[in-house]
């Protein structure tokens, strides 16, 4: 009974079939209106049914492939068709942000560059005068010379006015450079650089007799200048003429030709500001030599004692580069005194009217040394 009262209720919709309650007037689904009439609704059903629409059935794997065909087609489309317009647009890059860590910068010291200071000259210092001390023994006792206690302290040249506590200003010693020897000439290089010499081209037909006889000069030194060793000369031949060794001819006697200057005496012994004391019967002086002298020269020396008011002075000419002070020259006093002394090389040019011999300096002088001599002279009486 139920199933019955269920299959009557109900009609189908003659276009699309829908399944409705029996007394419906219009089709829900597609709008049709439906028969009122008499007629049964199997026949009614029967005679309007339509075609239904096909039904396609999918599972979700095909159906989520299909869509991923469809999307990869239509990116190919897109893709092709961008080129033939000639405007590709890129893909936007989304940058990645990376942390990094930046190490900090370190300074690097700099080197300072180093600028060289002159070093600052030593400051004198103070030395208080002791009864019995003189200008000597202070400068023998720190190493220096009696000029620089002088010069320093503003005292007179004999140094003469000490007294007991009296303050004095001490430099510290310098030590002094030796220099070096200068290059000097010998004597035979001396006096073939001194010599007046002409070049002469020998002509045709000259000979050496006629070449000598023409400049009034011995064969000899013409041979000796050109390193001869035969009289033979031949035309276009060049010779070395010494003009120095021409003859003397009458009338007033020529003036020889002097060689170069010479140099100044390099001093060696004593040292400047040294110290003697009565025990020292002499002093010894010593210097190096400036070349090979000629017979009419020598080495002037020169000692001036300064301690005294005037001034005592010796000089001297010696051959050697050494004079010995003689003890006579020492003070006749027991105080010390100094003494200045200094070498130059000289020339003789004459004679005067008491036949003592007069000189001419042959070079320039030395620098001036000091020492100081202690002790009182033995002033030696000559028995009648």
């Amino acid at each position: 009974m139920t199933t019955e009262n269920s299959a009557t209720s109900t009609k189908l919709c003659p276009t699309c079939g829908t399944r409705l309650s029996n007394d419906a007037t219009r089709c829900l689904v597609c709008g049709s209106e439906l028969t009122t009439n008499g007629e049964s609704p199997a026949k009614a059903s029967k005679a309007l049914r339509g075609s239904r629409m096909p039904k396609i059935t999918l599972s979700l794997p095909a159906a989520i492939g299909l869509l991923a065909v469809f999307l990869v087609i239509g990116a190919v489309m897109v893709f092709f068709a961008l080129q033939r317009t000639g405007r590709v647009v890129e893909p936007t890059q989304t940058p990645t942000l990376t942390l990094t860590v930046t190490p900090s910068v370190t300074p690097t010291p700099m080197t300072p560059t180093t600028t060289p200071t002159p070093l600052p000259s030593p400051t004198p210092f103070t030395y208080i005068v002791q009864s019995g001390d003189t200008c000597g023994g202070i400068a023998v006792a720190f190493d220096i010379s009696v000029q620089s206690i002088v010069r320093n302290n503003n005292l007179p040249a004999d140094c003469a006015t000490l007294y007991d506590g009296q303050e004095l200003l001490i430099p510290h010693p310098t030590p002094t450079v030796t220099p070096f020897p200068t290059a000097t000439l010998s004597g035979p290089e001396a006096t073939y650089a001194a010599c007046e010499k002409i070049l002469y081209s020998v002509q045709e037909n000259d000979t050496l007799s006629s070449i000598s006889a023409n400049y009034a000069i011995p064969m000899d030194a013409i041979k000796e200048f050109n390193g001869m060793v035969s009289n033979t000369v031949y035309m276009g031949m060049n010779l070395v003429i010494p003009l120095c060794e021409r003859a003397a001819t009458p009338g007033p006697t020529p003036t020889p030709t002097a060689p170069p200057p010479y140099p100044a005496p390099n001093l060696l012994l004593p040292a400047d500001g040294s110290y003697f004391t009565l025990e020292d019967d002499v002093v010894i002086l010593q210097w190096a030599a400036v070349g090979t002298l000629r017979e009419n020269e020598s080495y002037a020396v020169t000692v001036e004692d300064i301690t005294e008011g005037q001034g005592r002075k010796l000089v001297d000419y010696v051959e050697d580069t050494k004079f010995i002070i003689p003890a006579s020259f020492r003070a006749v006093t027991s105080d010390p005194h100094i003494y200045r002394w200094w070498v130059m090389a000289v020339r003789q040019i004459g004679t005067d009217e008491n036949g003592e011999s007069i000189w001419d300096t042959a070079g320039a002088a030395s620098v001036t040394r000091v020492f100081t001599w202690t002790g009182e002279a033995q002033i030696v009486t000559p028995t009648p």
